[in-house]
């Protein structure tokens, strides 16, 4: 396992190096790019993981990576001393820990969710709340970083619930993650920082989306710009890790478009509900919704460029221009 280096903001209580005990059973629900990682870095860790997904082809990658696949959620986490949830979002949470078949009823009632999808403050304290009913611990705790950290054991993750929650959440936490911010005594707060994050992020893909495909409008070589961008005051993490997409015309999903439409949405809405502006935000969201509206939803989020090239009338590498 790598060193686990933690973050030590003076408002941030930072969550300790854990032995990982190799006897915990633990459950991860949603094995698409990012919860397969975790399912893989558990099982480094030497826990027991069972891992469940709806989709036939993710089931398949967790028998790939060794790890057991079960036929339902609830099965997943029967006798689960932690069930890891890695679905996409507030719905998708819901229905893996409380609906038919779900997870909350069939793990112990002393362990923990860790619920990691990207949702709203109001519905990770609605969810906190169902499930601490039954019994478990709620840790609302979204992750960062992308899927091969989330392989590598190396996420960031902004994580918020009861003290006891952290408790027994910690070993698995160790076990996925370089930093793990604990960021307050009840669920809502780690939503809410993940948010932040995501407006960020979701800006600056669409900020680096524009600036390479203005620079191919002006003539420049790609490649050069990238080399010197990277290297000047204009870059972002997003510049340097999203570019090479455009660059190689590799738009595999990593992180699909579809994502930022979700997780902007968000944004926006609990912008609007506290009457707060995010004129940058909304920006970016409409830029998402116009590359899922022409058809590449489900495509790598770096896909932003393709739109900008679509209405330039520009050719990028390995990206034919639509009629």
């Amino acid at each position: 396992m790598p060193s686990k280096a933690l973050a030590t903001p003076a408002d941030v209580r930072p969550t300790p190096a854990a032995t990982v005990g190799a006897a915990l059973r633990v459950a991860v629900i949603g094995a698409g790019a990012m919860g397969l990682g975790v399912a893989q870095s558990l099982k480094q860790a030497g826990m027991d993981v069972v891992g469940y997904d709806v989709s036939p082809a993710a089931k398949a990658r967790l028998v790939e990576a060794g790890v057991e696949p079960a036929a339902s959620a609830a099965a997943a986490a029967a006798g689960a001393d932690v069930v890891v949830v890695t679905v996409v979002n507030a719905e998708q949470t819901r229905s893996a820990l409380l609906g038919p078949g779900g997870a909350a009823k069939a793990m112990k009632r002393d362990g923990v969710v860790v619920a990691s999808a990207t949702v709203a403050p109001d519905a990770a304290r609605a969810l906190a709340q169902e499930v601490e009913a039954l019994g478990p611990a709620y840790l609302d705790a979204p992750i960062s970083g992308g899927a091969a950290k989330a392989a590598a054991g190396e996420l960031t993750v902004m994580a918020s619930g009861k003290p006891a929650a952290f408790e027994r959440a910690r070993p698995v936490l160790a076990a996925i993650a370089t930093t793990v911010y604990e960021l307050g005594g009840e669920a809502g707060i780690g939503s809410s920082f993940k948010l932040v994050n995501q407006l960020l992020a979701g800006v600056h893909i669409a900020a680096a989306c524009e600036a390479i495909t203005f620079a191919k409008r002006l003539g420049l070589d790609m490649a050069t710009v990238y080399k010197v961008i990277t290297s000047s005051a204009g870059n972002s993490w997003m510049f340097e890790n999203r570019v090479p997409h455009v660059l190689e015309g590799d738009y595999k999903p990593l992180s699909a478009v579809a994502i930022f439409t979700k997780d902007l949405g968000i944004a926006n809405d609990v912008g609007r509900a506290s009457n707060f502006p995010l004129p940058m935000a909304a920006t970016a969201l409409q830029m998402f919704l116009m590359t899922a509206a022409a058809g590449m939803a489900r495509d790598d989020d770096a896909s932003v460029a393709r739109l900008f090239a679509q209405i330039a009338g520009l050719e990028l590498p390995g990206a034919p221009r639509k009629p």
